[in-house]
C-alpha cells in the first residue's frame, strides 16, 4: 500500500559489559586539555602535541588563512592511557557446521540466498559449479557450504561508543575550526544541496553530525581515510563526488556520502546490539566470522567497510594500522574519549506531555521506526495533523505541534527543532527530543526557553522526502537514540508506545484505550488531548 502520511527518511541488547568496570562511571584521562594556543610565528606550541601528526617530527605550518602574529587556539591529541572495556562475547546467531540444501524460490538471487545462509556468493558458485549465476532456477536445489567455513573477523576495537554516537566526549569539539586548523581540501569545500542551500565542508560535517547524531570525529577521520579530504588534496583515484567510497549516483556529492557513512556505521552499531549478526559480507563478496567480543561502535566501523572493501583491504582498514591509526593521528588514542555507561541501567523517561493542542484531532500514522535515516534503533514515532476527508498528501494545517516538556531550543532549521531538557544547552547530553518535518513558518527560533505546552511549529512536508503532512518526534540521552518501544518506551501523557516487530507498525495505548498506527485515516488511529 502506498504510505500516504509516513515519511521516507534521508538515508533499529543493551551492550553487556563488565558492571564492576563501568557501573555508573566516567572514564576521563586525568589533566588532559583538548586546546592549546599555537604560536604560528614561531612554529611552535606553548604544550607539546598538537592537531597536526608530530610523529614524523614535523612542525605545523600556519594555514593560509592564519596570521602569523595572531596565536590560535588548537586542538591537542588525547594521549594514551585506558584500554578498552572488556565485553561479555555477544550471542550471535548460530553458525552451521555442515553442508545443507536450498532449494531456489521464486524471486531468489545468489545474493540473497547468500546472505539467509551466511556465505559468499562465490561459495555458492563455486561448490555448485554453476556456470552462469544470472540463470538459476526456481525448484532447482544448492548445496550450500557450512557457514563456519568462513574465515574469523578481526577482535580489535577500534572506537568507543561515545566516539561513535555525537555524545557528551565531543560537546565541546569545534567541528569548523579543526577542519580550518587541518586546512585540506574539506576546508575549501562547498556544495549546494537539494534544497538550494550551499554549504561549506564543516557545515556538511556538523549537519551530517547533527541529523544522524554520529560524532564528527569519527566521520572526519572516515572521510579523511577514505578520501584524504581533511588533511590534504585528496588521495588520486578517489572520484570527487564519491569520496566515502560509495559509487552510487544516488550518493553523488560530501553531503549524500557522508550522509550515507553516519547510517551505515549506526545500522552496524545497532543489529550487532541486537544480536542480529554473525558475518559481514564484503564488497568482494567474501564473506568474514565476525569476532564475538568486539564492541558496538567496533561493529559499526567494520560494517562500513564490509560495504566498500574487499576482504584484504577490509582487513587492513579494521586493524590497528587502518582508521584507527588515521584517528591517532588526528585526534589521539580514541578510547581517551570513553563514556561508560552513556545510558544509565536506571534510567527513565522524564514526565512527556502529548504534544498535541486540546480539541485537536490528530492521526498516528508511523509506529516505532528509525530516529533519522534507516540505520538507527527505531526511535520515532508519527502523526499527521487534523484535515478534511479529502486532504492527503502535502496539506497546510494550523493545528500547533507543541514542547512534550519544558525545555531549551538548542536547534531550530531545515525541519528540525530540538528541545534540550537539562537546559546546558547541548544536544549531546541528557534528554534532548527531536521534532523533524516541521515547518519553517512560524517555527521555534533558536535559543528559546519553551515551557510544556508551548507551541514549537507546525507540521509539514518539509525535510527530506515525505509522503504526507506530518510530524516525527523521537528522543535521544548523551547522544544515543532511545527506542520507542524499548526498555524506556515513549510515554507521551500517559500514551505508551509499543511495537508489532516490523517498522511503522505499533500502537499507543493510555487507561485501556489503544491507537493503531495506520498510515491513511481511520477512526482507530486517531488521537487527540484530553
Amino acid at each position: 500500500m502506498k504510505a500516504m502520511f509516513r515519511k521516507i527518511t534521508l538515508l533499529s541488547f543493551t551492550l553487556l559489559t563488565f558492571a564492576a568496570l563501568i557501573s555508573g562511571c566516567k572514564r576521563t584521562i586525568k589533566d588532559y586539555k583538548p586546546w592549546r594556543v599555537s604560536d604560528f610565528s614561531s612554529g611552535t606550541l606553548t604544550e607539546p602535541q598538537n592537531i597536526y601528526d608530530l610523529t614524523q617530527g614535523q612542525t605545523p605550518s600556519a594555514p593560509e588563512d592564519v596570521q602569523a602574529d595572531n596565536p590560535q587556539m588548537t586542538l591537542t591529541l588525547a594521549p594514551a592511557g585506558m584500554q578498552p572495556t572488556p565485553n561479555v562475547p555477544m550471542h550471535m546467531p548460530p553458525l552451521r557446521l555442515e553442508e545443507t540444501q536450498y532449494t531456489i524460490q521464486s524471486g531468489d538471487s545468489l545474493a540473497r540466498i547468500a546472505l539467509l545462509n551466511q556465505v559468499s556468493v562465490k561459495q555458492i558458485i563455486e561448490r555448485n559449479e554453476i556456470k552462469d549465476p544470472n540463470l538459476i532456477q526456481p525448484g532447482e536445489i544448492l548445496i550450500i557450504p557450512p557457514a563456519s567455513a568462513n574465515e574469523q573477523g578481526s577482535s580489535f576495537k577500534i572506537i568507543p561508543e561515545s566516539e561513535l554516537v555525537y555524545s557528551p566526549s565531543a560537546k565541546d569539539f569545534d567541528t569548523e575550526s579543526v577542519i580550518g586548523q587541518f586546512n585540506g581540501k574539506l576546508n575549501r569545500y562547498e556544495e549546494t544541496l537539494e534544497d538550494g542551500s550551499r554549504l561549506t565542508g564543516a557545515e556538511i560535517v556538523q549537519r551530517v553530525a547533527d541529523e544522524n547524531s554520529v560524532n564528527p570525529r569519527i566521520l572526519l577521520a572516515l572521510l579523511e581515510y577514505q578520501s584524504g579530504w581533511v588533511r590534504g588534496v585528496g588521495k588520486e583515484g578517489v572520484p570527487a563526488d564519491f569520496p566515502l567510497g560509495l559509487i552510487n549516483p544516488y550518493y553523488e556529492g560530501l553531503y549524500k556520502q557522508l550522509g550515507w557513512a553516519a547510517n551505515e556505521l549506526l545500522r552496524g552499531s545497532t543489529l550487532w546490539e541486537q544480536g542480529s549478526l554473525a558475518v559481514w559480507t564484503l564488497a568482494d563478496g567474501d564473506v568474514i566470522r565476525i569476532d564475538a567480543t568486539i564492541n558496538p561502535a567496533t561493529a559499526g566501523v567494520q560494517h562500513f567497510f564490509s560495504l566498500t572493501k574487499g576482504k584484504a583491504e577490509w582487513k587492513t582498514a579494521v586493524s590497528e594500522t587502518g582508521l584507527f591509526a588515521t584517528y591517532g593521528q588526528m585526534f589521539g588514542y580514541p578510547f581517551a574519549f570513553t563514556i561508560e555507561p552513556l545510558v544509565p541501567e536506571d534510567l527513565s523517561q522524564p514526565d512527556f506531555i502529548l504534544p498535541l493542542a486540546s480539541g485537536d484531532t490528530w492521526l498516528f500514522t508511523s509506529g516505532p521506526h528509525w530516529g533519522y535515516g534507516t540505520g538507527s534503533i527505531w526511535a520515532a514515532l508519527d502523526f499527521a495533523p487534523p484535515g478534511k476527508e479529502d486532504d492527503y498528501g502535502c496539506y497546510e494545517s494550523d493545528a500547533p505541534v507543541l514542547a512534550v516538556a519544558d525545555g531549551l531550543v538548542v536547534r531550530s532549521g531545515d525541519a528540525a527543532v530540538v528541545l534540550d531538557l537539562d537546559g546546558d544547552g547541548f544536544e549531546q547530553t541528557g534528554w534532548t527530543v527531536h521534532y523533524f518535518h516541521i515547518g519553517t513558518q512560524g517555527r521555534v527560533p533558536l535559543g528559546t526557553q519553551v515551557a510544556a505546552g508551548d507551541v514549537i511549529g507546525y507540521a509539514s512536508c518539509e525535510g527530506g522526502v515525505t509522503s504526507g503532512t506530518h510530524f516525527h518526534i523521537a528522543r535521544r540521552y548523551n547522544g544515543v537514540w532511545i527506542g520507542a518501544a524499548g526498555r524506556i518506551p515513549f510515554d507521551l501523557g500517559g500514551w505508551i508506545a509499543s511495537s508489532y516487530g516490523t517498522v511503522y507498525d505499533g500502537t499507543l495505548t493510555k487507561d485501556g484505550k489503544t491507537v493503531e498506527a495506520y498510515d491513511g485515516r481511520a477512526d482507530f488511529n486517531e488521537i487527540g488531548s484530553d
